[in-house]
């Protein structure tokens, strides 16, 4: 392996950190502590995991956390008239309702349902199209993430590069608008891009945001290229066993990228970190308070 590894544990334990300092400033300076309302519906195991790594990591950066475990046939009506009493509290600045949620429930009607103020996952219309006109908002957690962990390596991105694979709302398309502010030229492509392969090979910095194991293989890596993998994927590793992998597959692209991010241990875990971040810059924007530089 000739990359440079972008390890995630380091750089989110950074950010927790800053977070942490942050929030006792708060808390010193103007009584205020911020908190996180996190809503699981149903008993998803990942999504289990998930919501109890949050709730730990909130507690330890010195936030509020607020745990809402709904059964699985909780109606979407209850959800949203849940949602609306956090909205109203006082004490929630962010409110992140983990998805996915059951199939019976809209989540869309349940993403527009949260106060864009309390977005934390940046995912309401109004946060989308703040980040899209160049303006301040709450910005999903994992683009967040992957910028900073970008930036960890090549401080100044302008003039370079960037191929994003993969257009969702969570990741694609908010990672391409981070990237298009940082004043790169951006490419989003997907599963119908023609000739993905050389479009990948063009790329300074690469973002793999596909949801397909090891899709993205070294020879699409550009030599020198940035490689970020959000993937997150879980495959069989004998014996009932399983393991996780990336988008992207690691050790051809180690060979080849000048720096990359491992899966297990990379963009997974500054997601949490930005979470945190985020729940810190809504508590002070509610509050009139300048927002905190992390």
């Amino acid at each position: 392996m000739s990359a440079t590894l972008i390890d995630g544990k380091p750089i989110s334990a950074a950010v927790k950190a800053k977070v942490a300092a942050e929030a006792a400033r708060l808390a010193r300076d103007h009584g205020l502590v911020p908190g996180l309302a996190v809503v699981l519906v149903g008993e998803d195991p990942a999504s289990t995991v998930y919501v109890r790594n949050k709730g730990k990591a909130t507690i330890e950066a010195g936030l509020r956390s607020f745990e809402h475990k709904l059964p699985e046939h909780t109606s979407e009506a209850e959800l949203l008239a849940l949602i609306a009493r956090l909205n109203a509290d006082p004490t929630v600045h962010g409110i992140l309702v983990q998805l996915p949620v059951p199939a019976h429930i809209d989540s869309q009607a349940v993403i527009q349902a949260i106060s864009p103020d309390k977005d934390v996952d940046g995912l309401h219309p109004m946060n989308s199209g703040r980040l899209a006109s160049g303006l301040a908002a709450l910005v999903p957690c994992t683009p967040l993430g992957c910028l900073h962990m970008l930036k960890t390596v090549r401080p100044q991105l302008a003039g370079l590069e960037a191929v994003v694979v993969g257009r969702s709302n969570l990741v694609g398309k908010p990672v391409a608008q981070l990237l298009l502010a940082e004043n790169c030229t951006v490419t989003i492509a997907h599963s119908r891009t023609r000739d993905l392969p050389a479009v990948c090979r063009r790329a300074d910095i690469l973002v793999a945001a596909v949801g397909r194991p090891e899709m993205l293989r070294g020879d699409w890596v550009k030599p020198g290229a940035i490689v970020i993998d959000v993937g997150i994927n879980r495959v069989p590793a004998g014996e009932g066993k399983t393991r996780l992998i990336g988008d992207v597959a690691f050790a051809e692209a180690a060979e080849i990228a000048s720096a990359i991010t491992p899966v297990p241990g990379g963009v997974g875990l500054m997601t949490v970190a930005c979470l945190l971040a985020n729940t810190l810059k809504a508590a002070s924007m509610q509050a009139g308070l300048p927002a905190p530089q992390i």
